[in-house]
């Protein structure tokens, strides 16, 4: 089951110090939603721990994460997979910075893709929830960045 998102916002950041930002996972995932750790194992890899929950499947995840694109300082990609009882997921996001009047535009984008058990037993309430939970990963983004 595909879900795809995406959105854009502008801050009064430079380019260059958004790209900073995005492409710091210390900075950066501590942002996302139920975030309960990270390991950073190289400049371009790194393991986040989050908590899910739907209906009455709930846990902690680990999701192994790579910045699979970065180029400074127009775009920052990430690719990551995990897994929960009853499935698994895969995902990516990007993030593509322009420089507006007075800061940076960035325009953003999002796929996740749940495989397994979780889909069937969840059924309704995985969409809902990830649309919840990306709109606040982009508002601590922006307040972040602001």
């Amino acid at each position: 089951m595909p879900i795809k998102l995406s959105g854009e916002f502008e801050v009064r950041k430079t380019p260059d110090e958004v790209y900073e930002f995005l492409t710091d996972p210390a900075k950066f995932a501590p942002l996302l939603p139920d975030f309960e750790s990270i390991t950073v194992e190289d400049a371009s890899h790194f393991v986040v721990r989050v908590k899910l929950g739907v209906s009455h499947i709930k846990g902690t995840a680990a999701v192994k994460m790579e910045l699979a694109q970065a180029e400074r300082p127009s775009r920052a990609q990430y690719k990551g997979q995990g897994a929960i009882a009853g499935g698994h997921f895969s995902l990516v996001a990007a993030f593509d910075l322009l420089a507006a009047v007075g800061g940076t535009k960035v325009n953003w984008q999002g796929e996740a893709q749940i495989f397994g058990r979780l889909i069937s037993l969840a059924g309704g309430l995985v969409e809902p929830l990830a649309k919840k939970n990306i709109k606040k990963l982009i508002d601590a983004l922006q307040g972040a960045l602001t």
